[in-house]
């Protein structure tokens, strides 16, 4: 990972401002497609953001008329009768990365700039928070290819739009509109396209700003909902619940509002 400010060029530039770790997809020129370099160097980006404390939100974004086609394919035919043995080392980069960017305890936002097809499809709906520029458009576009998909994206349609409206959309790879996508509740908000980037880095400064250990505690919470028993799901909250009222940042939350004044959660 390389700083944009050096020159030098990188399929992933890695920016900080302040709390907020922006990670820019940089492959215009072949749509921000996912190679084996850029895999990695997602997943070396996301372990970063993982360990490093002083990081209090992620922000995934890219350049160029495109926020991620999907696999790059031209190095799959490229690998001819190797390519199972490239998807598997690419989807082990690719895959380490969207795990670290959903468990991390820190909000995770995605900005979505252009198309986001097949893995870049995948990629955009791991945020906490997505907004998407009003020209963005999503499909799945796996089986035009006559593959199945990866990054998580069978994991996640179902749980975010039903699935009777994930299986329409990986069977029938229909292209959704930034409308299309709200309506659905795939993202977040749509944004006039020249204001996304500072609507997505304003609302990642927010939350850089928020209590990160609460954040931690609701992603972990949210992500496990569908799988745990009540019971079970009590006792998690319940743990989650006493671990965060009694961390610094549950502690100033508490002492603000008795003082009746805005938390300060950044000390």
């Amino acid at each position: 990972m390389n700083n944009p400010a050096s020159g030098d060029t990188t399929p992933l530039l890695f920016e900080r401002e302040g709390a907020v770790a922006r990670l820019t997809l940089n492959r215009p020129a072949a749509a921000n497609a996912i190679d084996m370099t850029l895999a990695r160097e997602l997943m070396l980006a996301a372990i970063r953001c993982d360990e490093d404390e002083s990081i209090r939100c992620v922000l995934v974004t890219a350049t160029g008329r495109f926020f991620c086609a999907g696999g790059d394919i031209r190095g799959f035919v490229a690998a001819g009768a190797s390519i199972a043995s490239l998807l598997k080392e690419m989807t082990a980069y690719y895959h380490m990365a969207v795990a670290r960017l959903m468990r991390m305890n820190k909000p995770l936002i995605v900005a979505v700039n252009g198309t986001a097809a097949g893995a870049g499809f995948s990629l955009a709906m791991i945020g906490d928070l997505v907004l998407a520029a009003r020209s963005a458009q999503f499909t799945a576009a796996y089986t035009a290819l006559g593959v199945s998909s990866d990054g998580g994206l069978s994991w996640f349609l179902p749980r975010l739009v039903g699935m009777r409206q994930a299986q329409e959309l990986v069977f029938t790879n229909r292209m959704l509109s930034a409308d299309d996508a709200l309506g659905m509740k795939l993202i977040t908000r749509v944004s006039d396209n020249e204001a996304l980037a500072q609507e997505a880095m304003r609302a990642a400064q927010e939350l850089a700003a928020g209590p990160t250990r609460a954040y931690g505690s609701f992603r972990r919470l949210l992500l496990r909902s569908s799988e745990s028993s009540l019971e079970s799901h009590l006792e998690e909250e319940s743990r989650a619940l006493a671990e965060t009222a009694s961390s610094p940042h549950g502690r100033e939350g508490i002492s603000a509002f008795i003082a009746k004044r805005k938390a300060d959660f950044s000390r």
